[in-house]
């Protein structure tokens, strides 16, 4: 190492051990708790720059430098990285870095934001329906630990469908479900507008929902052991199959260092078999998960009901230690088990424990690409709305492949956004090809999509018009101007957008196509006067987007959301709602007190 690269690691490394002490001072300043110094012991941040100052001067080479650096802490790596920026630009191999006081194992993909979008250039936008939430339950577990999300590891689009929407039932008996659109004035920038777009899926009886072949796959491994994971994971599926009949079969799959059958095919409603089942389970061993997938589907092939729904259920703290651990291949083999009729949903427990690596990311790609929905269950009444309130929507498919395409009328919107659905998003080709995955909704589900528009008579709009664009497009049709075509204009000049949706009837490999206009007439002046449903979406979508420290949001904060949220509170039978506005408070209070902090940890 020569002398100038060995001076500046010193000096980095000094200013790091002080960074890192003011940020978890400050961190346990917030949380109530001073530090009380005891002599001979070191903060863990002062362990961290030790390690990364000692294995930067063991090292005996620039790529061993680098390497050192990969291998720190996130917060050490974060800090350290620009040691050697002079010598070389490093390539981060973490999805998103973690501030202090994040387990350093938990995964979050990083959301890149959907840029805003012109209209005369770009005019149709198309992604898949999403009806996950575990994103929102994540983010109310990290929130009452007294942490805010990473930025950009929200998945906006799950937070809004956390919540049911008062939607009108579908009327046509060949349509699975209905479509509501709505659009009044944009909270989050001035002089734009919000088009909402709702779906809402039939409805079904409990007892109508036929039988279900469920093969419950658990993580019984050491790191479940804590309360929050395997006592909570054993009481929800106590309720689950409090909610299950004679025609149902229900079997247990556990792994840890090795897989095995511990119930296999009872009747679900034995309720015994069942209880005695869970209640002999221990935590203990590594996580082989991937041969416990494969050992569930096996079960679920021999119970496999026709015309019946068949499920399997994985429910884990963490990701994959021994066996497959290749994500990708992981995801492809769930991936082909839904071509046979087999579905999986993912339940997560225990994030941040730091016993563990929770993997958000890969259970919800699992259950993306398996037919299915990612839940994360971080408390028992999460567990009754998951498994009990909505058991039906999660076991009853009654459309496949939903996509949705919205074509906006370059005469009347010049820009367009939509928010959330980054991991959802779809090329324009693959709207009409039935060969391209989508997602699932379930009986009873709701799915919103919002997008943020501004008019071509905006004051605000984000994107100069084009100089040759008006010459271009007459030169493109001859500057011929026909009945024919001023007619066609004039037929349309009120349309702000015209809707696709595409689905696949169950049993059915063709799709088929729904469409509706959204006229300007439909245009709400004031905010105001949007339905409560509408508001309180907003205020969701906006809660999310702060968050994510969206580039695009300009002209709100926590307290217009949450003046927005109180306002729109509707019938709150469960009282969701009532629970939303309390975390927004509460993530108020720590964006003010962490800003400083989680800004410079994330940028």
């Amino acid at each position: 190492m020569n002398t100038k690269i060995s001076h500046n690691l010193s000096y980095h490394c000094k200013r790091l051990q002080h960074s890192v002490l003011t940020i978890t001072i400050s961190a346990m300043i917030v949380s109530g708790c001073a530090p009380e110094p005891k002599e001979g012991s070191q903060s863990k941040a002062q362990d961290a720059t030790i390690e990364v100052e000692s294995s930067l001067q063991q090292a005996s080479s620039k790529q061993g430098q680098i390497q050192a650096l990969n291998d720190a802490s996130p917060v050490s790596y974060q800090q350290a990285a620009s040691i050697v920026t002079e010598e070389r630009q490093l390539t981060r191999t973490k999805s998103i870095d973690h501030p202090a006081g994040y387990s350093n194992n938990d995964k979050f993909a990083s959301v890149v934001q959907n840029g805003n979008m012109v209209a005369g250039e770009t005019p149709v936008s198309t992604f898949s329906i999403d009806v996950d939430t575990g994103s929102y339950s994540t983010t109310r577990k990290l929130i009452n630990q007294g942490q805010l999300p990473l930025k950009n590891s929200v998945r906006v689009e799950e937070l809004v469908n956390y919540f049911s929407y008062d939607y009108p039932a579908p009327t046509r008996e060949n349509t699975p479900f209905s479509v509501t659109t709505e659009l009044a004035p944009s909270p989050y920038n001035q002089d734009t507008q919000l088009l909402r777009i709702g779906i809402k899926g039939y409805d079904i009886a409990p007892d109508k929902l036929g039988a279900s072949n469920l093969v419950l796959l658990l993580d019984v491994s050491g790191s479940m052991s804590s309360n929050d994971k395997l006592p909570l994971l054993k009481q929800a599926l106590l309720m689950l199959s409090q909610q299950l009949s004679a025609q149902d079969k229900v079997s247990i799959v556990v792994y840890a260092g090795s897989s095995g059958v511990v119930l296999d095919g009872v009747a679900g409603n034995d309720f015994s078999a069942i209880n005695i089942a869970l209640n002999q389970l221990s935590a203990q061993g590594g996580t082989n998960g991937s041969q416990g997938i494969q050992l569930a589907y096996q079960i679920a092939q021999k119970h496999f009901i026709e015309n019946g729904s068949n499920r399997v259920i994985l429910a884990t703290d963490g990701d994959f230690n021994l066996g497959m651990t290749d994500h990708q291949q992981l995801v492809d083999y769930v991936a082909s088990q839904s071509k046979k009729g087999i579905g999986l949903s993912t339940l997560g427990f225990g994030l941040g424990s730091g016993t563990a690596s929770y993997n958000d990311h890969l259970l919800e790609q699992l259950s993306n690409k398996a037919n299915g929905q990612y839940a994360y269950i971080d408390t028992l009444n999460e567990a009754r709305k998951v498994l009990v309130d909505q058991l039906h929507a999660t076991l009853l498919t009654i459309a496949h492949d939903v996509k949705i395409q919205i074509e906006f009328n370059p005469a009347v919107v010049s820009e367009y956004r939509l928010i959330g659905y980054e991991n959802r998003m779809l090329n324009r080709s693959d709207f009409n090809n039935d060969a391209v995955d989508a997602g699932e909704i379930g009986a009873g589900h709701t799915v919103t999509a919002l997008y943020e528009l501004r008019y071509n008579d905006s004051h605000q709009r984000l994107v100069d018009p084009l100089r040759y664009a008006q010459s271009q497009s007459e030169s493109v049709s001859g500057a011929k101007d026909t009945n024919e075509s001023r007619s066609g204009q004039l037929s349309t000049v009120n349309e702000v957008a015209f809707l696709k949706l595409r689905y696949k009837a169950i049993g059915e490999q063709a799709s088929q196509l729904i469409t509706y206009s959204i006229s300007r007439d439909q245009q709400l002046t004031h905010l105001h006067q949007a339905s409560d449903d509408f508001r309180f979406a907003a205020a969701v979508a906006g809660f999310g987007q702060l968050l994510n420290h969206n580039d695009y949001v300009h002209d709100t904060d926590y307290t217009k959301l949450i003046t927005l949220a109180e306002s729109a509170m509707g019938q709150d039978h469960f009282g969701y709602r009532h629970e939303f506005v309390q975390m927004l408070k509460t993530a108020s209070v720590l964006s003010q007190a962490l800003a400083p902090g989680v800004n410079r940890l994330n940028q």
